[in-house]
């Protein structure tokens, strides 16, 4: 199975992505902790993501795909792939069509964790005092983030429901009831054609 998981920073996609993966026999391939690797290992690619970061700013594409299109593609090829944090633009998205269309690693699936934005505000302050991101904790960021994800990332909703791929979650709901419901929308659905 191939997913797409959407949401809001805050919104769950690094916590039911490993979920999903482990369902279905898949690959969890979280775009933020790859984009984090290179920023820790303080290459000069590493140090231009930290600034967008940083901002609270999307990354730009030409650098989005440098770092994940392999791991995509191998976990295509390895039974599947979950992943979390990518695309976030439709510019992003219809390129990344093209690119699986070719490669034959389409998503089968796209999941969208619903969540309102007073949540992911005490959301991301959590993550912040349990994970050590102190992005998290500056309320500036945090609302350029939002308003980022609704400016750019929400248009996909309909990119992907034209598609017939899009399943929405409830995720302001209790963690393992949004990986059941989630689950639940997804075995019942057979792999649509390319769109």
């Amino acid at each position: 199975m191939r997913i797409i998981l959407l949401g809001a920073p805050g919104s769950g996609k690094g916590t039911q992505g490993p979920v999903l993966a482990k369902h279905f026999g898949a690959t969890h391939v979280s775009a933020g902790e790859l984009l984090r690797a290179q920023m820790t290992e303080s290459t000069e690619l590493g140090r231009l993501i930290g600034e967008y970061v940083r901002a609270g700013e999307l990354v730009p594409d030409e650098i989005v795909f440098e770092v994940l299109w392999e791991p995509i593609t191998s976990a295509a090829a390895g039974g599947g792939y979950v992943l979390d944090g990518f695309p976030r633009s439709l510019h992003q998205a219809e390129l990344a069509f093209e690119r699986a269309l070719l490669a034959g690693v389409t998503a089968d699936a796209v999941v969208y964790l619903a969540v309102p934005d007073d949540a992911v505000r005490q959301r991301l302050v959590s993550r912040a005092a349990r994970e050590g991101r102190s992005d998290d904790l500056d309320p500036g960021v945090t609302e350029r983030r939002l308003r980022v994800f609704h400016s750019e990332t929400e248009p996909l909703l309909d990119f992907y429901r034209n598609r017939g791929l899009l399943v929405t979650a409830d995720a302001s709901a209790p963690p393992d009831d949004v990986s059941a419901a989630m689950i639940a929308a997804l075995d019942g659905r057979s792999r649509p054609s390319a769109p």
